[in-house]
């Protein structure tokens, strides 16, 4: 529903975070990791998440969008809720967790306060294959050479398709039609393509 939100810093503690966006008062919870960042600027920029349940509307807030794009893959896996996610972006960065997922490192998610060894392993079987959609910008230019065919590429792995594939999809649009120029025709060619 929010995006991010983007105002003064009113109130700052290693888990919370009151945001003023013209006069409106914000309550977010943050990580530490997110804190780290946040704790010597008066104001700023969070991209949110907001979670709704019965009793309650919680918005959690992120320094960055990979890091925002990690918290929702996590608590996307049963039996890992927000606080846990929240913990596990604490206690890890985003790319740690990425990469001890990717690698299956059961040891080193098990290490965070709130995951056992089934939730460790669930995450490693669940998360795997999703991994390549949390990517920086920095990373989608230089995987794919320009913004033209790393927005496409983020656009293909947000649609549910895996990395590996709509990269292929794209270079093989790119090659056999160097003059499509618009990320649109970009994107529908690769779709026809896989």
């Amino acid at each position: 529903m929010y995006a991010y939100l983007q105002g003064k810093f009113t109130y700052k503690n290693p888990a919370q975070v009151y945001i003023d966006v013209n006069g409106i008062g914000y309550e977010v919870n943050i990580s530490l990791n997110t804190y780290s960042h946040i704790q010597n600027l008066e104001q700023g920029k969070l991209f949110t998440h907001l979670q709704v349940k019965e009793d309650a509307h919680i918005l959690f807030g992120f320094f960055d969008k990979e890091e925002k794009d990690m918290f929702v893959l996590l608590t996307g896996v049963s039996g890992v809720g927000a606080a846990t996610a929240r913990m596990m972006l604490s206690s890890l960065k985003p790319d740690e967790v990425s990469r001890a997922i990717v690698q299956g490192n059961i040891k080193l998610l098990e290490s965070v306060k709130g995951i056992g060894k089934k939730t460790a392993e669930r995450l490693v079987l669940e998360l795997k294959d999703k991994m390549g959609r949390i990517t920086t910008d920095a990373n989608l230019s230089s995987h794919m050479g320009n913004s033209l065919e790393g927005d496409a590429l983020n656009a293909l792995t947000a649609l549910g398709i895996s990395r590996s594939q709509a990269e292929n999809a794209i270079q093989k649009i790119i090659r056999a039609e160097p003059s499509v120029s618009q990320l649109e025709d970009l994107i529908k060619k690769a779709l026809k393509a896989i």
